[in-house]
């Protein structure tokens, strides 16, 4: 005859596999981050080889960071990764043709909630808009009566004779404020948005294990892990935009100055 554990002993067996799973999970839980960041670092690895495509196609310039069409339907957004007609659909951005398939490559995969911009299905990643990628306003009426729109309403970015640093400045990388991910990378100096609040939703989410992952203008890849409040940090009323829109100490700049962005 066969004895049957006791309860004891059924007990003290799952107290030894409830200590050996708690010794493991840190481990386990390491390697799975380790893994989603090296995955993060390789599509933005693709995605600044897709700009630099874009740019030497396109005389210099690179990809829009967003602008605005107006359309018989009504106005459509171009940004660098989607475009959204007027009723909301969404269709393949600027980098697409640049970019391996799936769409998945413009999704960090460490970011799992939903966009906190329009209907794009991928998110996470921001571009700088500061001084690369070109800027769009509203339509508007321009004095000889047309519509101004598109290319013609924007703030250009820095050509590419202006470069001079690319190894030093940041074209893509993770995106982070308080409401989740964004896509427009902001240089905290605001001293070409002229709107501290724009640029403090701008900045980097630090969600690798407390670093971002950057993709270079040269196209080199790697971890940035000290996260900056900007050089605006002391000012009155700023201590409210730590809070939110960045979602400090989550999110946070490069560099307090625009020395992580700027090019020349």
């Amino acid at each position: 005859m066969r004895r049957a554990f006791t309860l004891v002993e059924v007990l003290v067996a799952l107290g030894i596999v409830t200590i050996l799973f708690s010794i493991a999970l840190p481990t386990i839980t390491g390697v799975r981050d380790t893994s989603r960041s090296a995955e993060c670092a390789s599509r933005l690895r693709q995605l600044s080889l897709a700009a630099e495509s874009y740019s030497n196609v396109n005389r210099g310039v690179f990809p829009p960071a967003i602008l605005f069409e107006l359309t018989a339907a009504g106005v459509r957004t171009v940004a660098w990764d989607f475009v959204q007609d007027a009723g909301g659909g969404v269709q393949p951005g600027p980098l697409w043709s640049f970019t391996d398939h799936p769409f998945q490559v413009q999704q960090c995969p460490s970011f799992l909630a939903r966009s906190t911009f329009g209907n794009d299905p991928y998110t996470g990643f921001n571009y700088n808009t500061t001084y690369i990628g070109a800027e769009g306003s509203w339509p508007t009426i321009g004095a000889d009566g047309q519509w101004q729109c598109g290319w013609k309403s924007a703030r250009h970015g820095l050509s590419a004779a202006q470069i001079r640093q690319p190894a030093e400045t940041a074209l893509f990388g993770d995106g982070g404020w308080s409401g989740g991910a964004n896509k427009f990378m902001r240089a905290p100096s605001a001293t070409v948005e002229m709107d501290l609040g724009v640029v403090y939703a701008g900045a980097q989410a630090f969600r690798h294990t407390g670093c971002t992952n950057v993709a270079w203008l040269d196209g080199h890849v790697r971890g940035e892990c000290q996260s900056c409040k900007g050089v605006h940090a002391n000012e009155p009323g700023v201590e409210a935009l730590l809070e939110s829109p960045l979602g400090w100490p989550k999110n946070g700049f490069l560099s307090d100055d625009d020395a992580a962005y700027d090019p020349r």
